[in-house]
């Protein structure tokens, strides 16, 4: 995930949001409606993966990336070889991702740690970055993930993680 996309580029949906539960609904709602125009039902597993992958990045923008009025950002890409990557940036640094909730999901009791496991099982790539900006790039955190569109003829996946 930290290198840069390699294949071309084919359509892109860039936007920023308010740090607010109402902000990561938008965002939510907002990838879904561009899968759906972009030929991907809002039925399809393709939509629901990248929907639910751009709720809990969103939702944890939210939560553990909030600075007082800073915005997060989304970014929807699909390349031209069929890979789709959904991005979300904040602007904390001191906070990192667990990797160990990707792998395992949280016990009943616990509060959060859910969603990075989801994550993990929706996406065949998932990473963050973090640290100072640079020129054109603010600094905070990263996170994004990658799903290839199913290939012909593979059909519907049955997940247990939903």
């Amino acid at each position: 995930m930290n290198e840069a996309i390699t294949s071309r580029v084919r359509r892109e949906f860039p936007m920023c949001f308010t740090a607010t539960r109402r902000g990561a609904r938008l965002a939510r709602r907002l990838v879904s409606l561009r899968l759906d125009e972009w030929g991907h039902p809002y039925g399809s597993d393709l939509n629901q993966d990248l929907t639910l992958i751009a709720a809990e990045l969103a939702a944890n923008a939210v939560r553990h990336g909030l600075v007082a009025g800073r915005d997060f950002r989304l970014r929807l890409v699909e390349t031209g070889d069929g890979v789709f990557r959904v991005e979300v940036s904040d602007t904390r640094t001191e906070r990192r991702p667990v990797p160990e909730h990707a792998e395992r999901p949280a016990a009943g009791d616990e509060e959060s740690g859910r969603g990075l496991y989801l994550v993990a099982r929706l996406a065949d790539r998932w990473a963050w970055t973090g640290g100072p900006g640079r020129p054109g790039r603010p600094s905070g955190r990263r996170s994004g993930s990658e799903r290839a569109r199913a290939p012909p003829g593979r059909g519907s996946r049955v997940r247990a993680a939903r």
